[in-house]
């Protein structure tokens, strides 16, 4: 998504700017997402989808969607030097203070509004604010807790899923990793590809080229319409396979 975005609180009671806003961070999504340990940037735009989600079903829940909008400033806020010049709202000086901003924010928003949109924005936003800290244990409770609450069809779950298996993973548990993204492929069909090319690789490091091997072979047949069938098949290659 472009700096010059820029999303006010009068934005965020216009639908048609939020639907704007929520087709521009989607796209920008759907061709970037990998691991976001370092600077986060990732997870502030699955953050601010489920904002505008959220934010729009406040209508309907108008005392939640209200106070919803101070955690989505929050997320929206700069850091250190990307801070935009008179942009409305907070800036912080470094990821960290702006992470733990996040989870105070979240804290007060499922203080009084559990069981709602907004509340379950807040439970992803602490995962992934536990996640950039690198508190995996208060990351993995916030996205359990994210899962349990968020209706099954729910498109953006795929984030708490991979935040799972990205945990799992920075503990050292490569086979549990990659039974978290095959659960990863089963529960979020829409986001299987990425799922199968992560799981692959996490087994290719745990040892078991012959399974990594395997899904990538069948990765061209089994998601022929994917934007990720030529990294499988370079992947494959680079693995001796054909």
């Amino acid at each position: 998504m472009s700096k010059s975005t820029v999303i006010t609180r009068k934005d965020m009671k216009e639908p048609d700017k939020f639907q704007e806003a929520a087709t521009q961070a989607a796209s920008w999504l759907a061709s970037r997402k990998r691991h976001v340990l370092v600077a986060g940037a990732v997870a502030v735009v699955v953050i601010l989808v489920v904002a505008i989600a959220a934010l729009v079903q406040g209508r309907r829940q108008a005392a939640a969607g209200s106070a919803g909008a101070e955690l989505l400033v929050t997320l929206a806020a700069p850091v250190g030097p990307d801070a935009v010049p008179g942009a409305p709202g907070p800036s912080f000086p470094t990821d960290e203070a702006k992470q733990r901003a996040i989870v105070a924010a979240a804290d007060r928003l499922l203080a009084g509004h559990p069981g709602t949109g907004p509340g379950d924005l807040a439970l992803l936003s602490k995962g992934d604010a536990h996640y950039a800290l690198r508190e995996w244990d208060a990351a993995k409770d916030a996205y359990e807790k994210f899962l349990a609450a968020a209706p099954r069809k729910d498109s953006l779950r795929f984030g708490a899923l991979e935040g799972l298996a990205l945990i799992t993973e920075a503990k050292g548990d490569l086979d549990g990793a990659a039974k978290a993204y095959e659960r990863m492929a089963k529960d979020a069909p829409g986001f299987a590809d990425r799922a199968d090319l992560e799981r692959a690789r996490v087994l290719q490091q745990a040892g078991k080229g012959a399974e990594a091997k395997a899904i990538l072979a069948g990765f061209a047949k089994n998601h022929e319409k994917s934007v990720l069938v030529a990294e499988a098949a370079q992947r494959l290659a680079g693995l001796g396979g054909q």
